[in-house]
This record gives structure tokens, sequence and C-alpha cells, in this order.
């Protein structure tokens, strides 16, 4: 789950590099954090929220399979 995240981000965003994806476990529940050159910050979230509800839409079906639950934060 967190490489799809990476890889969606680094899709999107101008620095690529500057993608990082950091995972929390807690159990069942695992949270992914995003965080972006502030640049590309509007890119990642998208109008609206878009970019950023299609990510965690694929994070849910993600999850389901795997039998976990998953949320994603974007920035600090």
């Amino acid at each position: 789950m967190k490489n799809l995240i990476e890889y969606i981000a680094k899709s999107v965003v101008d620095d690529p590099d500057g993608v990082k994806v950091r995972e929390k476990r807690y159990g069942r529940e695992v949270v992914l954090t995003l965080d972006v050159a502030q640049g590309d910050m509007g890119r990642v979230i998208g109008k609206r929220g878009r970019m950023a509800n299609a990510m965690r839409s694929l994070l849910r079906v993600s999850a389901v399979k795997s039998g976990k639950q998953v949320s994603l934060e974007i920035g600090d």
C-alpha cells in the first residue's frame, strides 16, 4: 500500500525526489503519511480534493483485500 501511494504521488508531482511516504501500524490499522515538496502540494490534493480522495479510495480497496484499515494523511 505504501508503494502504491508513492508511485501515484511520484507520477503527479514535479519533484519526484521530494516524495516521502511514512507508515505507522497500530494493530490492524495502518496510517500512511504522504510528504511532498511545498510547490507540489496542490498537485497531490487536486481540485476540490479529488486526487487525494482517489488515492484514499484505492487504499481502501487495497486494504479490504489484505484485511486491514488504512488511512492517508497528506502533509504534516
